[in-house]
């Protein structure tokens, strides 16, 4: 990528013959180093789930460069994807699960987890420590988890296979355990070293507003990966004559990922305001509630109202939102239109209908079109 930087320092480049001594062109540079290292950080891994090349027969032994030229990697990522190069593809599907659950959970909110670029992914609106900002780290956290995981069950990955979970206690002694499992311990582990790895690289001074992000970010990482692991359970397969049942060969396996998305919301919605102590340390704003555990999520800065299109904090806004004219929910007019009020318009829709089963073994349906009411907020 070419910045130009030869023009800086050359009186050439600057017009009525002016010259920019040293001091000027030291400047210069120093403001342009800055301005590429905000741009840098604006880029998040999260880019993966939106990249191209995250195909199998692009990570081939020695494809380094590959790897450095992936958008959104931290130094220690970029390591990271050289010794791992088989996993990338399943981080960029763990981060697309992530984004789709968190689009599905805020489908009837305000901010509802838009994404608006390929490389920040979710744009300016991550840089506030708020609810939103919470949720997502932990969502896509927990989507590396469940991605990485299943890839080793599958045979995917070259450094893992099936769960070596020890046998529950509980289990009856006389069902087998056995099976392929989902290597949920290589996926934690393998989640907690390349997400975490971003922030571990980070500096800042202690007590400041930076280094309270961090603490933040690598809290809700943690919640969306324990997530995960609560709600794993063992899953069993009958063996005997005719269905009897006699044998059971039982696994470790994870919840379907919509239930991880369901309890995150649920700690979304109960999540904690954070300050930082005289220490350091990340405490808790109110005293008069329980203290967050390492499986709940933590906030340092109130959430704009995302009402209306703002740049400086990334929020897209709520006109030309669909809402709902009878819900007194968020998804409803009065809500999601922040007053402003909707216009009502027809629209046409198709849908399956007049469904038959026919032996054997299908479903035969109709298309019916119908017009129905929708509202759009002003």
């Amino acid at each position: 990528m070419k910045l130009g930087l030869s023009c800086v320092c050359r009186p050439a480049c600057w017009p009525l013959g002016s010259v920019l001594d040293s001091r000027h062109c030291v400047f210069a540079l120093t403001l342009l180093t800055l301005l590429m290292q905000v741009v840098v950080e604006a880029n998040s891994w999260w880019s993966l789930a939106m990249n191209p090349l995250l195909i199998p027969e692009a990570y081939i032994i020695g494809a380094q460069p590959l790897c450095s030229q992936l958008a959104g990697l931290s130094q220690g990522q970029k390591k990271l994807c050289q010794l791992y190069q088989d996993h990338m593809q399943y981080i960029g599907e763990g981060a697309k699960t992530g984004i789709r659950e968190c689009q599905y959970q805020f489908r009837h909110r305000r901010w509802n987890c838009s994404t608006v670029d390929n490389s920040s992914v979710f744009g300016r609106v991550m840089q506030i420590g708020s609810r939103e900002t919470a949720f997502t780290y932990a969502i896509s956290a927990a989507g590396v988890v469940n991605a990485v995981s299943r890839a080793c069950r599958e045979g995917e990955l070259s450094s893992c296979g099936c769960s070596r979970a020890a046998r529950p206690k509980d289990l009856p002694r006389d069902w087998l355990w056995g099976g392929c499992g989902d290597n949920l311990n290589y996926g934690y582990r393998f989640s907690k070293e390349f997400v975490d790895a971003r922030e571990r690289e980070k500096t800042y001074p202690k007590g400041s507003q930076d280094s309270a992000r961090l603490l933040m970010n690598l809290h809700n990482n943690e919640a969306g990966r324990r997530t995960v692991s609560d709600l794993a359970h063992v899953s069993c397969k009958c063996h005997g004559v005719s269905g009897s049942c006699s044998l059971k060969t039982c696994w470790l396996q994870l919840a379907d990922f919509r239930k991880v998305g369901d309890a995150l919301k649920e700690k979304y919605d109960s999540a904690a305001a954070m300050k930082l102590n005289s220490r350091g340390k990340l405490v808790q704003m109110n005293n008069k509630f329980n203290p967050p555990t390492s499986h709940d999520l933590v906030y340092i800065e109130s959430s704009p109202d995302y009402c209306l299109k703002n740049q400086s904090t990334g929020s897209l806004g709520t006109v030309g939102r669909l809402c709902n004219k009878t819900s007194e929910g968020m998804d409803g007019c009065e809500l999601m239109c922040c007053g402003r009020g909707y216009d009502q318009f027809k629209a046409q829709l198709v849908e399956r209908c007049h469904c038959k089963f026919h032996w054997c073994c299908y479903v035969k349906c109709k298309r019916c079109t119908k017009i129905v009411d929708q509202f759009v907020c002003k």
